[in-house]
């Protein structure tokens, strides 16, 4: 086993209270080999527009084996899909990634396997009670081709594998399939994804060899997905139908938020402690959010001994709307309650409409996802970039939208996405297609314009990290006065807030608003649009000190 480069600047533990980390989907990001995918080669050849960027971290989606689903069906947890590259080329990028101080983040997939796994498949051929079935949820049905329970998967549609039958209950798809022995497995996501139980001992053991081998190949932490569904209640009983999903009581959704998974957390992040510098973070989206998950159960996970930070998607689910953007502010504050940790912001994703597109599409999207980036970046805490925002891509129409290649450079597809052109087969094209409009949003492009989406982004990033107005409000530190007020508010016209974060001295004002408003005093530092005398335009965010 090989140990990469000492993790870059491991002398401040913390660092991931301010962070800005940048999320890469790697297949669509920058192919190496010309294969139409991209890969780890690819990344590691852009790595420089990382740094050109200004970002902290890199957070790599699943890397695995895994046939489909952007990598959640894992077959093996420790190594990386052929088509990505070998663990030789992940030690590279990592040991290149740190050279320019940049931290490299792994997706952790521990809820569920691929039915494709080992394990799955040696349970499928054992009988009912064996020990290769008791690393899932098998269970016999109540009836004849009745699920053993009331649960439904979290997926709008998911089709049968190897031939099983999916059952249907009147709301939609259960959590359960049938095998050809009449027994039932539980899967929360796709039929293809059986989930994992975290009560056998050998699931436990075999999360720590992945955690570890991970560590001493160099990564700097993990992104733990379906983090609040580690653990099922004891004999797995119906949910209540009484109690609507989302209503914020536990109760309403025993899928998810069981005490059991804090267990498995303080198992990780015991391993995680043993690396200076490491993070541990935790999708607590599986069935919850922060504002339906009630604030002293969300907080549960952020203990000392859980996990450093909790992702947080009220803002990528808000409208273009002053009081919801104000809302999801606030409840994301109000989420982590007392911990020592700090609010996290995501706006977009790999499984998220892109903001140009949720916001409308067009010049009016595009301007508005411009704004949000300044509300996203001027706010205390992590910071979520998913690659492309910082070009303002669109979504490309289907539910693979967010996962269009990037476009790098060129006046024609595939825009630089082959990062050596001779590699590539006569022909070949990248998996998904590149639009040719994109011309105008290439990062050659961009780099040359200084009114683009990519310098708005360079300047609020370098803003952040180095203007004094903007510094001493970065790093959420919760103290007696910030608690549940991470912000200041300003009063503002209908339409609009102003807000300062609490320690900084930064005002930041968004229009949401059709009609100008009176810009708030102080001196204009950035702003996402054009700003005409002393007013704020609508669709528009600025930046004052």
């Amino acid at each position: 086993m090989r140990r990469a480069t000492v993790r870059s600047q491991s002398g401040n533990p913390g660092w991931w209270r301010d962070a800005i980390c940048y999320q890469v989907y790697l297949p669509a990001f920058a192919d190496g080999n010309g294969d139409g995918v991209g890969d780890l080669d690819g990344l590691r050849a852009r790595l420089g527009y990382l740094e050109l960027l200004g970002v902290d971290a890199l957070w790599l989606t699943p890397i695995y084996p895994a046939g489909a689903d952007a990598g959640f069906r894992v077959v093996d947890p420790r190594v990386p899909d052929p088509r990505c590259g070998d663990i030789d080329a992940f030690d590279a990028l990592v040991d290149a990634a740190h050279r320019r101080g940049l931290r490299v983040l792994l997706d952790l997939v521990l809820s569920h396997t691929g039915a494709d796994h080992p394990w799955f498949r040696r349970a499928l051929d054992s009988p009912p009670g064996s020990a290769a079935r008791a690393r899932y949820f098998f269970a016999d049905g109540r009836a004849a081709n009745r699920p053993p329970n009331n649960w439904r998967s979290i997926v709008r549609r998911h089709h049968g594998h190897h031939g099983h039958h999916n059952a249907l209950d009147a709301r939609g798809h259960s959590a359960w399939t049938q095998t050809a022995d009449g027994q039932w497995y539980l899967h929360l996501h796709a039929a293809d994804q059986p989930d994992l139980n975290w009560a056998d001992a050998g699931v436990r053991a075999d999360a720590e060899h992945t955690v570890r081998f991970w560590l001493e190949h160099g990564v700097d932490g993990f992104f733990v997905d379906t983090a609040d569904g580690l653990a099922k209640p004891r004999g797995l009983p119906d949910m209540r139908p009484d109690i609507r999903p989302g209503s914020g009581a536990h109760e309403a959704d025993l899928r998810f938020d069981n005490d059991g998974g804090h267990d498995a957390h303080r198992l990780l992040r015991k391993i995680v402690d043993g690396y200076p510098g490491a993070v541990l973070i935790g999708d607590l989206d599986g069935g919850t959010t922060a504002s339906s998950m009630p604030a002293h159960r969300y907080s549960r996970y952020l203990r000392y001994d859980e996990l450093h930070l909790a992702s947080n998607r009220l803002l990528a689910r808000c409208a273009f709307d002053a009081d919801e953007v104000a809302a999801a502010i606030d409840d994301s504050f109000a989420a982590i309650g007392d911990a020592d940790t700090a609010p996290t912001w995501l706006v977009a994703g790999p499984d998220l409409p892109r903001q140009t597109s949720r916001f409308g599409g067009g010049k009016a999207g595009l301007a508005r996802a411009r704004a949000m980036a300044l509300v996203q970046l001027a706010l205390p805490g992590t910071a979520f970039i998913f690659a492309g925002e910082e070009l303002g891509l669109a979504s490309t129409g289907d539910d693979r939208g967010p996962r269009a290649p990037m476009p790098w450079e060129g006046d024609a597809p595939p825009f630089g996405f082959f990062v050596t052109p001779s590699n590539a087969a006569p022909g070949a094209s990248p998996w998904l297609s590149i639009p040719p409009d994109l011309i105008t949003l290439t990062v050659a492009a961009q780099l040359e314009r200084t009114d683009s989406t990519l310098s708005m982004y360079r300047a609020a990033i370098e803003l952040r990290k180095n203007h004094p107005s903007l510094r001493a409000g970065a790093a959420y530190e919760r103290t007696e006065s910030t608690a549940h007020d991470g912000v200041r508010w300003y009063g503002s016209p209908p339409g609009c807030i102003a807000f300062r974060p609490a320690g900084g001295t930064l005002t930041c004002a968004l229009n949401t608003s059709s009609a100008p408003v009176p810009l708030p005093p102080g001196e204009v530092l950035l702003s996402s649009g054009h700003i005409f005398g002393d007013q704020l335009p609508p669709d528009t965010a600025v930046w004052l000190a």
